[in-house]
């Protein structure tokens, strides 16, 4: 799981604010509202393999964790999200706390428990 600030990238693409410099992710920028605990966020395209099996993981923590929210983007149509997240292959998850900041970061098929262990970190009781 990485992180970077936010800023253009050695690429010239411009980053959106949330990534580990104090600055959030909103319901405008991933297109849902974020949920009362915390939010993960997968980025998938429609014959990714991996990415149905990322999404069955994520419907099962976040049914065993009150407040958190699942919400899936379609990478293809949401390009310029993807690019100023610097999304570079699917299933990439990412782990906001409640307010939208992106406290993990992922790319591949997560295990159940690296999930939960982010969600701790997200999650503020």
């Amino acid at each position: 799981m990485t992180g970077a600030g936010s800023g253009a990238g050695s690429n010239g693409r411009r980053r959106v604010p949330g990534r580990d410099d104090g600055e959030r992710l909103g319901a405008a920028e991933i297109g849902a509202e974020l949920g009362e605990r915390a939010t993960l966020v997968q980025f998938s395209t429609a014959f990714c393999q991996p990415c149905r099996a990322t999404r069955r993981t994520l419907t099962e923590v976040a049914d065993m964790v009150a407040g958190v929210a699942l919400v899936e983007i379609d990478a293809e149509a949401r390009l310029e999200l993807v690019r100023a997240l610097d999304i570079e292959r699917t299933p990439t998850v990412l782990v906001l706390d409640a307010g939208g900041a992106i406290v993990r970061r992922a790319a591949g098929l997560p295990r159940k428990a690296d999930v939960i262990a982010a969600l701790g970190m997200a999650v503020r009781d």
